[in-house]
This record gives C-alpha cells, structure tokens and sequence, in this order.
C-alpha cells in the first residue's frame, strides 16, 4: 500500500509578533512547529486558549505570513510566495469559523454562491454550484432565507456549504462547533464526516473541545504556548497521553486514575482494597480479567473510571473496589494473576 501523500507540511514555523507597547518584548505565538497532515487526514489541532491554535490555522492559507519556517501545501511552499500567487492557492483551501462569518445582506444561496463570484465562475456553473451544496447540507428550502432567519446550526452548514463551493481539497475548521449546543454539534460533526469521505476533503480541525477530536479525528496535535508538544493518531494520544497537557486534555472525556479527593469518597462509600486496571484496544480481554476474580472468590465492584471507544478501538481505567472473605492474601494472588494481563495501579 503506497505511503499517504502529505498536504500540508509545517517545517519548524514560527510566529513572531512585534512589543505590543515601546520597550516590551515581542510575542511568540509559534514557535518552531513542525506538522505533516497526509491526504484524507481529518487533523485535529487542540490546546487552551492561548496556545497558538488559530495564528497555525492562519498560517496554513496565508492570511497571516509566518516569521520563518516552511509552509507546504500540495508541495509549494505558500511562505514567501507574493501576493498575487496566494490568489489559486486559497481558492484550494475552504474555512469555516465560530461566528459563521455570513453575509447579512445576501440570501443563502448568494453567501454560498461568493466565493464563485470571487473566483469569477459563469452564472450558469454558480447557480448549478450553490445548488448541489445546499442539497448536500440540506438547507434546499433555505435558499432565498437570510442568515438571522437560521439557527446556529444552519448557519453553519451554510458556512461549510459555502467552503466547499469553489471544490477545495483541504478544509480549515477553526473552532466550528464551539458556538453550538450539543445536539447541533453533534449533527455538524457528522457532516464533516461526509464531507472528509465522500468528497475525500482533507480537514484540519483547530478546537479547544476533546469530544470534537474523539468523534471527527484520525490524526492529533495537541499545542501548548505556541508548540506542539505531542502529535501522533487519536488512539494512541488518547489512551497513553506522554505529556502533561495532554493528559488533562484527556482527562476531561477519559476519567484515569482518580483524584485524591475522589479517593477519599471512595473509600468513604466502599469497603476493601481499591485498585486500578488499564485497558487498551483488544489486547485486554475483560471477561478474562474479571473472571480471574470470580475464580478466586474475590468480590468486584467497578466504582470510578469507564471505557472509551475511538474508530472501532477501546480504552479506557476501571478502578474497583475488591473484597475477598480470604482476606488480602487471597486478594495478592488474584492481582498478581491479573498482573499478567494488564496494568495494575493499587490506589492507596
């Protein structure tokens, strides 16, 4: 199977700001970053407020120009080229924004028809566009509305309608979802689900929210003070997290280990001995885990954690609490069995 052919690639690119008052020190919003997102990728980007998220984005079509660095879309490094030669280079890449960025005065068709009228299509080629577009995010019957006679979620499909009209290969999501409720977000991420299989869009997804990378990404990067610090497929950056920031990212849809204060209830509401198994993709079998204890005599009860589910693949952290009429000798036989076939965390 032929290796996958890189669309955009960042090669150590930074962004530098000047002092924002005399005398003071310039900003460093990007600093030495270094991406590859393959054809077909959907690309996740995450990180706190702050953590240089959207200047990347930016970077990437050129609406802002990076202080040194490469920047490498289907092979041109769109970095230094001169205005005018941005031009065909933008028309190949779709944006999406929080804010939707719709034209007030225009009807929906005439916001998705812009970006044809921009790139001077026929009138004829622009109707038949506008069209195909609204039948694919299903606003047909929205066609002569205005956008304040849409909801958020249909203005944002509006917004991707409108992206994808000039038939770009890479879409650009900066925080898409973040002014949508959760059943809207839901419906939206599954739209750029199509979008990424059906037309075989390659998508970079800049966002501060977990659950959007867990449900819509393959690949994730996640950025801390204008770097990357961890990259890698969502699985493996999900389930076994290298860094700090990543692992509190994880920390709000994956629950590890827990707290010292959630241990303290736990104690408080469960007798015995307290312990934590990790669970990592198929390589655990938890019917033979669990009935390692059943043979033993020893009583479980799962009291914190859960099991996530990421492109067919699980992980996740049970904690149990485990009681056993033999007592803790029965207890250490059984874990150390246990021990064979998983992670084994004793929360004392």
């Amino acid at each position: 199977m032929p290796a996958p052919s890189p669309v955009v690639e960042l090669r150590d690119v930074s962004k530098v700001y000047p002092p924002t008052v005399k005398g003071g020190a310039e900003v460093v919003a990007i600093d030495g970053v270094s991406l590859t997102v393959d054809a077909g990728d959907v690309y996740g980007i995450i990180g706190y407020s702050g953590a240089g998220k959207s200047t990347l984005v930016r970077l990437i079509n050129a609406l802002e120009r990076s202080t040194s660095g490469e920047i490498l879309v289907n092979g041109q490094d769109i970095a230094r080229l001169p205005e005018r030669d941005l031009r065909p280079v933008r028309l190949g890449i779709g944006m999406i924004f929080q804010q939707f960025n719709l034209l007030g005065s225009r009807t929906v068709a005439a916001n998705v028809g812009y970006p044809l009228e921009v790139a001077r299509q026929p009138k004829d080629t622009r109707r038949a566009r506008v069209a195909e577009m609204l039948d694919f995010v299903g606003l047909s019957d929205k066609a002569r509305a205005y956008p304040d006679q849409l909801s958020g979620g249909q203005k944002q499909r509006v917004g991707i309608a409108r992206a994808l009209a000039t038939q770009p290969g890479i879409l650009l999501a900066d925080e898409a979802t973040s002014a949508l409720d959760p059943e809207t977000t839901h419906e939206v991420l599954d739209l750029l689900g199509r979008v990424n299989k059906e037309f075989g869009v390659t998508i970079v997804v800049i966002t501060h929210e977990m659950d959007v990378i867990q449900t819509l990404a393959t690949k994730v990067a996640v950025m801390d003070q204008g770097r990357v610090i961890e990259h890698g497929d969502v699985f493996d950056v999900f389930s076994n997290p290298q860094q700090p920031a990543s692992a509190r990212f994880v920390s709000t849809v994956v629950k590890g280990l827990p707290s010292a204060g959630e241990l303290a209830v736990l104690r408080q509401r469960h007798p015995g001995r307290i312990v934590t198994l990790a669970f990592r993709d198929s390589s655990v079998d938890q019917a033979r885990v669990f009935g390692e204890f059943a043979a033993a005599g020893v009583t479980f009860e799962v009291v914190y954690g859960g099991i996530n589910e990421i492109q067919g693949r699980s992980f996740g952290h049970l904690t149990l609490a485990l009681t056993s009429a033999g007592g803790d000798s029965t207890i250490d036989a059984v874990l150390d069995r246990v021990r064979t076939l998983t992670t084994v965390t004793e929360v004392r």
